[in-house]
Protein backbone atom coordinates (compact mmCIF):
# COMPACT_ATOMS: atom_id res chain seq x y z
CA UNK A 1 0.00 0.00 0.00
CA UNK A 2 1.32 3.46 -0.89
CA UNK A 3 0.86 5.33 2.40
CA UNK A 4 1.93 8.65 0.90
CA UNK A 5 -1.36 8.72 -1.01
CA UNK A 6 -3.28 8.99 2.25
CA UNK A 7 -2.49 12.59 3.07
CA UNK A 8 -3.41 14.64 6.12
CA UNK A 9 -6.51 16.13 4.53
CA UNK A 10 -8.24 12.75 4.16
CA UNK A 11 -10.27 12.05 7.31
CA UNK A 12 -11.18 9.58 8.60
CA UNK A 13 -8.91 6.85 7.31
CA UNK A 14 -8.11 3.39 8.72
CA UNK A 15 -5.31 0.85 8.22
CA UNK A 16 -3.79 -2.21 9.91
CA UNK A 17 -0.28 -2.13 11.33
CA UNK A 18 1.61 -3.66 14.26
CA UNK A 19 -1.22 -6.05 15.05
CA UNK A 20 -3.82 -3.30 15.51
CA UNK A 21 -6.34 -1.36 13.44
CA UNK A 22 -5.51 2.35 13.48
CA UNK A 23 -7.77 5.26 12.56
CA UNK A 24 -6.75 8.82 11.76
CA UNK A 25 -9.23 11.67 12.29
CA UNK A 26 -9.02 15.41 11.79
CA UNK A 27 -11.34 17.77 13.67
CA UNK A 28 -12.35 20.79 11.60
CA UNK A 29 -13.55 22.56 14.75
CA UNK A 30 -10.47 22.20 16.95
CA UNK A 31 -7.81 21.47 14.28
CA UNK A 32 -6.68 18.42 16.28
CA UNK A 33 -5.23 15.43 14.46
CA UNK A 34 -5.53 12.12 16.30
CA UNK A 35 -4.58 8.49 15.66
CA UNK A 36 -6.48 5.92 17.71
CA UNK A 37 -6.39 2.14 18.20
CA UNK A 38 -7.57 -0.13 21.04
CA UNK A 39 -5.69 1.17 24.08
CA UNK A 40 -4.08 4.07 22.21
CA UNK A 41 -4.90 7.73 21.57
CA UNK A 42 -2.06 9.64 19.92
CA UNK A 43 -2.36 13.41 19.45
CA UNK A 44 -0.26 14.78 16.59
CA UNK A 45 1.42 18.17 16.70
CA UNK A 46 0.64 20.43 13.78
CA UNK A 47 4.37 20.86 13.21
CA UNK A 48 4.71 17.09 12.66
CA UNK A 49 2.36 17.26 9.66
CA UNK A 50 5.12 19.13 7.84
CA UNK A 51 7.78 16.53 8.72
CA UNK A 52 5.73 13.51 7.56
CA UNK A 53 3.74 13.28 4.29
CA UNK A 54 0.96 11.15 5.84
CA UNK A 55 -0.41 9.87 9.17
CA UNK A 56 0.86 6.38 8.31
CA UNK A 57 4.48 7.49 8.11
CA UNK A 58 4.07 9.50 11.33
CA UNK A 59 2.79 6.33 13.05
CA UNK A 60 5.72 4.26 11.76
CA UNK A 61 8.17 6.79 13.20
CA UNK A 62 6.27 6.77 16.49
CA UNK A 63 6.23 2.94 16.56
CA UNK A 64 10.03 2.74 16.24
CA UNK A 65 10.37 4.76 19.46
CA UNK A 66 7.58 2.93 21.33
CA UNK A 67 8.07 -0.75 20.46
CA UNK A 68 7.53 -1.85 24.05
CA UNK A 69 4.04 -0.30 24.12
CA UNK A 70 2.89 -2.24 21.04
CA UNK A 71 1.54 -5.82 21.18
CA UNK A 72 4.19 -8.53 20.58
CA UNK A 73 4.45 -9.77 17.02
CA UNK A 74 4.16 -13.50 16.11
CA UNK A 75 3.25 -14.51 19.66
CA UNK A 76 2.91 -18.27 19.95
CA UNK A 77 0.08 -19.96 21.82
CA UNK A 78 1.10 -21.89 24.93
CA UNK A 79 -0.57 -25.23 25.77
CA UNK A 80 -0.80 -26.11 29.44
CA UNK A 81 -1.20 -29.74 30.62
CA UNK A 82 -3.32 -30.11 33.73
CA UNK A 83 -2.69 -32.86 36.24
CA UNK A 84 -5.86 -34.88 36.79
CA UNK A 85 -4.64 -36.13 40.14
CA UNK A 86 -2.24 -33.52 41.43
CA UNK A 87 -0.07 -34.52 44.33
CA UNK A 88 -0.90 -32.74 47.54
CA UNK A 89 1.61 -30.08 48.45
CA UNK A 90 3.53 -30.69 51.66
CA UNK A 91 2.59 -28.33 54.47
CA UNK A 92 4.70 -25.24 54.61
CA UNK A 93 7.39 -25.33 57.20
CA UNK A 94 6.68 -22.97 60.01
CA UNK A 95 9.67 -20.91 60.97
CA UNK A 96 9.53 -18.95 64.15
CA UNK A 97 11.55 -15.78 63.81
CA UNK A 98 12.88 -14.13 66.85
CA UNK A 99 12.40 -10.40 66.75
CA UNK A 100 15.43 -8.61 68.05
CA UNK A 101 15.19 -4.95 68.99
CA UNK A 102 18.24 -2.94 69.74
CA UNK A 103 18.21 0.50 71.25
CA UNK A 104 19.94 3.31 69.38
CA UNK A 105 22.42 5.59 71.02
CA UNK A 106 21.50 9.30 71.28
CA UNK A 107 23.99 10.02 68.48
CA UNK A 108 22.39 7.36 66.26
CA UNK A 109 18.90 8.71 67.02
CA UNK A 110 20.10 12.17 65.98
CA UNK A 111 21.66 10.82 62.78
CA UNK A 112 18.52 8.83 61.93
CA UNK A 113 16.33 11.90 62.35
CA UNK A 114 18.72 13.94 60.22
CA UNK A 115 18.67 11.37 57.38
CA UNK A 116 14.88 10.93 57.59
CA UNK A 117 14.45 14.66 57.18
CA UNK A 118 16.74 14.52 54.15
CA UNK A 119 14.49 11.91 52.54
CA UNK A 120 11.31 13.78 53.43
CA UNK A 121 12.55 17.10 52.09
CA UNK A 122 14.15 15.76 48.90
CA UNK A 123 11.38 16.78 46.47
CA UNK A 124 10.88 20.08 48.33
CA UNK A 125 14.55 21.01 48.07
CA UNK A 126 14.56 19.99 44.40
CA UNK A 127 11.56 22.23 43.70
CA UNK A 128 13.16 25.20 45.47
CA UNK A 129 16.42 24.71 43.59
CA UNK A 130 14.64 24.44 40.22
CA UNK A 131 12.66 27.59 40.94
CA UNK A 132 15.83 29.54 41.67
CA UNK A 133 17.55 28.15 38.57
CA UNK A 134 14.54 29.22 36.49
CA UNK A 135 13.91 32.63 38.06
CA UNK A 136 17.57 33.69 37.99
CA UNK A 137 18.10 32.11 34.56
CA UNK A 138 21.25 30.35 35.78
CA UNK A 139 21.02 28.05 32.76
CA UNK A 140 21.58 30.86 30.24
CA UNK A 141 25.33 30.22 29.76
CA UNK A 142 24.69 26.76 28.26
CA UNK A 143 21.03 26.56 27.19
CA UNK A 144 18.52 28.79 25.44
CA UNK A 145 15.52 27.74 27.53
CA UNK A 146 14.76 26.33 30.96
CA UNK A 147 12.92 23.40 29.37
CA UNK A 148 15.94 22.43 27.26
CA UNK A 149 18.21 22.78 30.30
CA UNK A 150 16.04 20.46 32.46
CA UNK A 151 15.79 17.87 29.72
CA UNK A 152 19.54 17.69 29.08
CA UNK A 153 20.78 18.21 32.65
CA UNK A 154 18.25 16.22 34.69
CA UNK A 155 16.48 14.02 32.14
CA UNK A 156 12.96 15.37 32.60
CA UNK A 157 10.86 17.95 30.80
CA UNK A 158 9.08 21.16 31.66
CA UNK A 159 6.03 19.48 33.20
CA UNK A 160 8.08 17.47 35.70
CA UNK A 161 10.02 20.60 36.68
CA UNK A 162 6.81 22.58 37.10
CA UNK A 163 5.32 19.84 39.28
CA UNK A 164 8.32 20.01 41.61
CA UNK A 165 8.28 23.82 41.69
CA UNK A 166 4.55 23.90 42.40
CA UNK A 167 4.97 21.19 45.05
CA UNK A 168 7.62 23.24 46.84
CA UNK A 169 5.27 26.25 46.87
CA UNK A 170 2.54 24.11 48.47
CA UNK A 171 4.90 22.90 51.21
CA UNK A 172 5.95 26.50 51.90
CA UNK A 173 2.29 27.45 52.17
CA UNK A 174 1.61 24.64 54.65
CA UNK A 175 4.61 25.63 56.77
CA UNK A 176 4.50 29.43 56.54
CA UNK A 177 0.79 29.75 57.22
CA UNK A 178 0.84 27.27 60.05
CA UNK A 179 -1.15 24.17 59.15
CA UNK A 180 0.30 23.20 62.53
CA UNK A 181 2.40 25.37 64.83
CA UNK A 182 5.92 25.29 63.49
CA UNK A 183 9.04 25.26 65.60
CA UNK A 184 12.50 24.72 64.24
CA UNK A 185 15.60 23.25 65.75
CA UNK A 186 19.20 22.83 64.69
CA UNK A 187 20.20 19.25 63.96
CA UNK A 188 23.87 18.48 63.58
CA UNK A 189 25.33 15.38 61.98
CA UNK A 190 29.12 15.57 62.03
CA UNK A 191 29.97 18.74 60.15
CA UNK A 192 26.53 19.01 58.51
CA UNK A 193 24.01 21.37 60.01
CA UNK A 194 20.53 22.13 58.70
CA UNK A 195 17.27 23.63 59.89
CA UNK A 196 14.50 21.04 60.20
CA UNK A 197 10.87 21.24 61.24
CA UNK A 198 9.72 19.92 64.58
CA UNK A 199 8.87 16.22 64.39
CA UNK A 200 5.29 16.93 65.54
CA UNK A 201 4.50 18.56 62.21
CA UNK A 202 3.32 16.24 59.45
CA UNK A 203 4.45 17.52 56.06
CA UNK A 204 4.37 15.96 52.55
CA UNK A 205 7.23 13.64 51.69
CA UNK A 206 6.68 13.30 47.91
CA UNK A 207 5.54 15.45 45.01
CA UNK A 208 2.66 13.03 44.30
CA UNK A 209 1.10 13.89 47.66
CA UNK A 210 0.95 17.62 46.93
CA UNK A 211 0.15 17.58 43.22
CA UNK A 212 -3.65 17.51 43.82
CA UNK A 213 -3.29 20.44 46.25
CA UNK A 214 -1.97 22.74 43.51
CA UNK A 215 -5.53 22.94 42.13
CA UNK A 216 -6.74 24.67 45.31
CA UNK A 217 -6.34 28.13 46.78
CA UNK A 218 -3.79 28.47 49.64
CA UNK A 219 -6.40 28.34 52.42
CA UNK A 220 -8.04 25.29 50.83
CA UNK A 221 -4.63 23.61 50.52
CA UNK A 222 -4.13 23.83 54.28
CA UNK A 223 -7.66 22.58 54.93
CA UNK A 224 -7.27 19.63 52.55
CA UNK A 225 -3.88 18.61 53.97
CA UNK A 226 -5.13 18.76 57.57
CA UNK A 227 -8.09 16.51 56.66
CA UNK A 228 -5.79 14.10 54.78
CA UNK A 229 -3.49 13.78 57.82
CA UNK A 230 -6.51 13.22 60.06
CA UNK A 231 -7.89 10.57 57.67
CA UNK A 232 -4.52 8.80 57.74
CA UNK A 233 -4.53 8.57 61.54
CA UNK A 234 -1.97 11.30 62.08
CA UNK A 235 0.49 9.86 59.56
CA UNK A 236 1.69 11.10 56.17
CA UNK A 237 -1.26 10.51 53.81
CA UNK A 238 -0.97 8.84 50.41
CA UNK A 239 -1.49 10.76 47.19
CA UNK A 240 -4.81 8.92 46.68
CA UNK A 241 -6.19 10.13 50.03
CA UNK A 242 -5.15 13.72 49.26
CA UNK A 243 -6.71 13.52 45.79
CA UNK A 244 -10.04 12.23 47.18
CA UNK A 245 -10.24 15.07 49.72
CA UNK A 246 -9.32 17.67 47.08
CA UNK A 247 -12.11 16.37 44.84
CA UNK A 248 -14.63 16.69 47.69
CA UNK A 249 -13.56 20.29 48.29
CA UNK A 250 -13.84 21.04 44.57
CA UNK A 251 -17.31 19.50 44.40
CA UNK A 252 -18.33 21.68 47.33
CA UNK A 253 -17.37 24.81 45.41
CA UNK A 254 -18.13 23.52 41.92
CA UNK A 255 -19.32 25.98 39.29
CA UNK A 256 -20.25 25.02 35.71
CA UNK A 257 -17.45 25.42 33.17
CA UNK A 258 -18.53 28.56 31.28
CA UNK A 259 -16.25 28.08 28.27
CA UNK A 260 -16.94 26.33 24.97
CA UNK A 261 -14.80 24.71 22.29
CA UNK A 262 -13.60 27.26 19.74
CA UNK A 263 -13.92 30.24 22.10
CA UNK A 264 -11.08 32.78 22.15
CA UNK A 265 -9.80 33.56 25.66
CA UNK A 266 -6.97 35.45 27.32
CA UNK A 267 -4.49 33.67 29.59
CA UNK A 268 -4.09 35.02 33.13
CA UNK A 269 -0.84 33.70 34.59
CA UNK A 270 -1.43 34.34 38.33
CA UNK A 271 0.89 31.96 40.23
CA UNK A 272 0.81 29.10 37.71
CA UNK A 273 4.46 28.28 36.82
CA UNK A 274 3.41 26.64 33.55
CA UNK A 275 1.96 29.99 32.38
CA UNK A 276 5.13 31.92 33.10
CA UNK A 277 5.62 34.40 30.24
CA UNK A 278 2.21 33.59 28.73
CA UNK A 279 0.12 36.09 30.69
CA UNK A 280 -1.91 38.25 28.28
CA UNK A 281 -1.62 35.79 25.39
CA UNK A 282 -4.79 34.81 23.57
CA UNK A 283 -5.70 31.18 23.10
CA UNK A 284 -8.46 29.02 21.63
CA UNK A 285 -10.35 26.48 23.74
CA UNK A 286 -9.93 23.01 22.21
CA UNK A 287 -11.29 20.82 25.03
CA UNK A 288 -13.62 21.60 27.95
CA UNK A 289 -13.14 19.68 31.22
CA UNK A 290 -14.85 19.84 34.59
CA UNK A 291 -12.40 22.17 36.30
CA UNK A 292 -10.09 23.15 33.43
CA UNK A 293 -9.78 23.69 29.68
CA UNK A 294 -7.23 22.53 27.14
CA UNK A 295 -6.32 25.53 24.99
CA UNK A 296 -4.20 26.08 21.88
CA UNK A 297 -1.70 28.94 21.73
CA UNK A 298 0.85 29.88 19.09
CA UNK A 299 3.35 27.63 20.95
CA UNK A 300 1.12 24.58 21.33
CA UNK A 301 -1.50 23.03 23.62
CA UNK A 302 -1.66 23.41 27.41
CA UNK A 303 -4.29 22.62 30.05
CA UNK A 304 -5.19 25.47 32.40
CA UNK A 305 -7.55 26.00 35.29
CA UNK A 306 -10.71 28.08 34.85
CA UNK A 307 -9.34 30.94 36.96
CA UNK A 308 -6.48 31.32 34.47
CA UNK A 309 -8.86 32.12 31.58
CA UNK A 310 -10.88 35.17 30.59
CA UNK A 311 -13.18 35.18 27.57
CA UNK A 312 -12.46 37.73 24.83
CA UNK A 313 -16.20 37.80 23.96
CA UNK A 314 -15.50 37.61 20.23
CA UNK A 315 -18.20 36.86 17.68
CA UNK A 316 -18.32 33.47 15.96
CA UNK A 317 -16.77 35.00 12.84
CA UNK A 318 -13.94 36.55 14.84
CA UNK A 319 -13.31 33.23 16.62
CA UNK A 320 -12.94 31.50 13.26
CA UNK A 321 -10.48 34.18 12.10
CA UNK A 322 -8.39 33.75 15.24
CA UNK A 323 -8.47 29.96 14.84
CA UNK A 324 -7.05 30.32 11.32
CA UNK A 325 -4.38 32.73 12.60
CA UNK A 326 -3.48 30.30 15.39
CA UNK A 327 -2.95 27.51 12.87
CA UNK A 328 -0.65 29.73 10.80
CA UNK A 329 1.42 30.71 13.83
CA UNK A 330 1.66 27.14 15.08
CA UNK A 331 2.94 25.91 11.72
CA UNK A 332 5.75 28.46 11.96
CA UNK A 333 6.73 27.61 15.53
CA UNK A 334 9.56 25.18 16.32
CA UNK A 335 12.12 24.72 19.10
CA UNK A 336 15.00 25.88 16.87
CA UNK A 337 13.19 29.03 15.71
CA UNK A 338 15.44 32.09 15.37
CA UNK A 339 15.08 34.70 18.10
CA UNK A 340 13.81 37.39 15.73
CA UNK A 341 11.09 35.12 14.35
CA UNK A 342 10.15 33.98 17.86
CA UNK A 343 9.71 37.60 18.97
CA UNK A 344 7.41 38.26 16.01
CA UNK A 345 5.30 35.19 16.78
CA UNK A 346 5.09 36.27 20.43
CA UNK A 347 3.83 39.65 19.23
CA UNK A 348 1.08 38.00 17.18
CA UNK A 349 0.30 35.77 20.17
CA UNK A 350 -0.65 38.82 22.27
CA UNK A 351 -2.85 40.67 19.78
CA UNK A 352 -5.64 42.61 21.46
CA UNK A 353 -7.92 42.48 18.38
CA UNK A 354 -9.32 39.71 16.16
CA UNK A 355 -7.66 40.85 12.92
CA UNK A 356 -4.30 41.79 11.38
CA UNK A 357 -3.41 45.12 9.89
CA UNK A 358 -2.09 45.20 6.32
CA UNK A 359 1.49 45.58 7.59
CA UNK A 360 1.08 42.72 10.06
CA UNK A 361 -0.30 40.47 7.33
CA UNK A 362 2.72 41.22 5.12
CA UNK A 363 5.09 40.50 8.01
CA UNK A 364 3.44 37.14 8.68
CA UNK A 365 3.61 36.25 4.98
CA UNK A 366 7.35 37.00 4.97
CA UNK A 367 7.84 34.64 7.92
CA UNK A 368 5.85 31.93 6.13
CA UNK A 369 7.86 32.32 2.92
CA UNK A 370 11.11 32.18 4.89
CA UNK A 371 9.93 29.01 6.66
CA UNK A 372 8.77 27.12 3.56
Amino acid sequence: MNFTLYLWNKSPQSWNAHGLTWQFTYSELTAKRTITAPGFKLDIKVSDTVKFPSPHLWLEAWAKKNKKRLPPQNSEAVTLELELFPKPKPPAEVVQAEVVTEELTPEEESERLFLERKVERAFYEAGRALRELRDRRLYRSTHKSFEEYCRERFGFGRHAANYLISGAAVVENLVTNGYQNQSEEMLTNGTQTEMVTNSAQILPTSERQVRPLTKLEPEQQREAWAKAVETSGGKVPSGRIVKDIVQRIQERTRVPNPYRVGEVCQLIAKDDPELRGKGGCWCIVSEVHEFSCTVTTWEGEITVRLENLKSKDYSEKDCQSMKFLCERLHRLYSDDLEEAARCNLAFFGKLERPYLTALEEKLLEVLEIQKY
